[in-house]
């Protein structure tokens, strides 16, 4: 018991499940530095996309596993195109917000400049954006599984990438 007023904070997630319960396919997941980019759509409707690959080849490819339940995946739905950025170091709050995890007021798109494209729209500072048009999507495991054609790439500056790994963001290092 803290017998001073006021709340504690730990050090540790109080709600972590203990070591040994937790899915090993889970902690595997979480050992893969993956790209954070921001998914956006005509709507304007987006989302924080960590799965995203891009395959080369004649057509590229671009495939990712999304929310099926999420805004974006609607507006792709209806649009039939959609936006891909990388996002850098400096994206970390605009990540959290369009991955729920921080407050948007005003809506998702109401803070930062954004550039608009005809694939939705996109963060004027990132340092590219690809315009993507679906060709599939199917349920593959809880998610869903977006296959598209790249029709278009814009890549204006060299910029680092923002890394998800092991439930954090993460930055390049020397």
């Amino acid at each position: 018991m803290n017998p001073e007023p006021g709340a504690q904070i730990h050090s540790t997630d109080p709600f972590a499940a203990p070591a040994g319960q937790r899915s090993p396919v889970r902690r595997l997941r979480g050992r893969l530095a993956a790209p954070v980019t921001l998914w956006t759509a005509p709507g304007p409707a987006g989302l924080t996309v960590s799965s995203t690959l891009v395959a080369e080849g004649e057509p590229a490819r671009l495939l990712g596993l999304i929310d099926p339940e999420s805004d974006l995946w609607a507006a792709v739905e209806e649009a039939g195109r959609f936006a891909v950025a990388p996002l850098g170091p400096r994206h970390r709050q605009l990540a959290d917000r369009f991955a729920g995890l921080f407050p948007s007021p005003g809506g998702l798109f109401a803070l930062d400049a954004w550039t608009e494209t005809p694939y939705g729209p996109v963060p004027a500072d990132a340092g590219g954006w690809a315009g993507c048009r679906l060709d599939t999507a199917r349920e593959y495991g809880w998610g869903l599984l977006v296959e598209a054609t790249i029709e278009s790439v814009d890549l204006p500056a060299d910029t680092l990438p923002l890394l998800h790994y092991r439930g954090r963001y993460r930055e390049l290092t020397d």
